[in-house]
């Protein structure tokens, strides 16, 4: 019996030919981190979660692509400060700002800040790369914005006017620039395969991972992980650290920041659905509405886009 020969159609193949399956996954991950990030208070320090995140990945990531690191470094020597950066950016500040802030501020808060990421995105893409954005993206940004607020709000604008700003607040904003900036500078990475560019991030993030740890123990907040903080971490690691960052880059190597960092919209709702089936919260019809709004911005920002 004859062998059909090979073809180019696996599913990994298809996964990342898919930029909306690969952002839409990212976005999930990113939903269940925003809900161990409320778990992980007083089970595991935020910097201590921080740090031994990066150095799982960080050896996973040698094993996994150590030998392209070493093929590619005459292309990544040069680029050592971007690198450095890069992975001090969108690995080590957003993740250690978002749970510290987890512990001063409010899910509805954090959800609404969150939210602001597509658009800092876009206009980041307008102000430093005279990126054309048309009006139907505007249009379906602003949308899914109005889906997140709604979820943000639990159906009730009244909780909207009773938000005060604390230092959780500033964080999560930061945390939010942050990795708006990490998004935008993606489009001058190496050319290298996506696994070897991150393969090289993560030694950076696990290097500049030690500065808020340093922090954490002078101040005298540095703490072990209890048993469930050590499978916490393990969760970040696999998902939120090494899975959604390899989809999220492809994600925006296939169709470009500002359209990729709509589908951050779609975080809360996936928060409130695993908070619904993890934390025992219950749906609400305010989900439903949130949805049909996001997903219809996300649909409208798609059409007629530009080249």
């Amino acid at each position: 019996m004859s062998v059909p020969p090979a073809t180019d159609t696996s599913l990994l193949t298809r996964l990342f030919a898919n930029p909306y399956l690969l952002l839409v996954l990212t976005v999930a991950m990113w939903g269940g981190h925003s809900v161990v990030s409320r778990m992980a208070v007083g089970e595991i320090s935020p910097a201590s979660l921080t740090l031994m995140r990066w150095l799982i990945v960080a050896s996973i990531m040698f094993a996994l692509a150590g030998r392209g690191v070493r093929e590619h470094w005459p292309v990544l020597k040069p680029r050592i400060a971007y690198l450095a950066m890069m992975g001090a950016l969108g690995y080590t500040s957003y993740n250690i700002l978002l749970y510290w802030s987890a512990y001063t501020t409010t899910a509805i808060n954090i959800n609404i800040i969150n939210a602001a990421m597509p658009a800092m995105i876009l206009i980041g893409a307008l102000i430093f790369y005279r990126q054309r954005i048309t009006a139907l993206q505007w249009v379906g940004m602003t949308v899914s914005m109005a889906g997140v607020v709604w979820t943000a709000a639990k159906g009730d604008l009244q909780h909207l006017l009773e938000l005060t700003i604390n230092r959780g607040d500033i964080l999560i904003l930061i945390a939010v620039i942050f990795y708006s900036g990490y998004s935008l500078l993606l489009r001058h990475r190496p050319l290298v395969p996506s696994l070897v560019f991150f393969a090289a991030l993560t030694p950076a993030a696990l290097i500049t991972s030690f500065f808020p740890l340093a922090y954490e123990i002078a101040v005298g907040e540095f703490f072990w992980p209890t048993a469930k903080g050590w499978g916490l971490l393990l969760y970040v690691a696999i998902f939120p650290s090494l899975l959604s960052q390899i989809f999220y880059m492809r994600g925006v190597e296939l169709i470009g920041a500002g359209r990729a960092g709509l589908f951050t919209n779609l975080m809360p709702l996936f928060g409130a659905s695993f908070a619904m089936l993890i934390l025992g919260e219950e749906l609400a019809m305010y989900h439903v509405v949130a949805l049909v709004l996001v997903l219809g911005g996300i649909l409208l920002a798609e059409l007629k886009r530009p080249a």
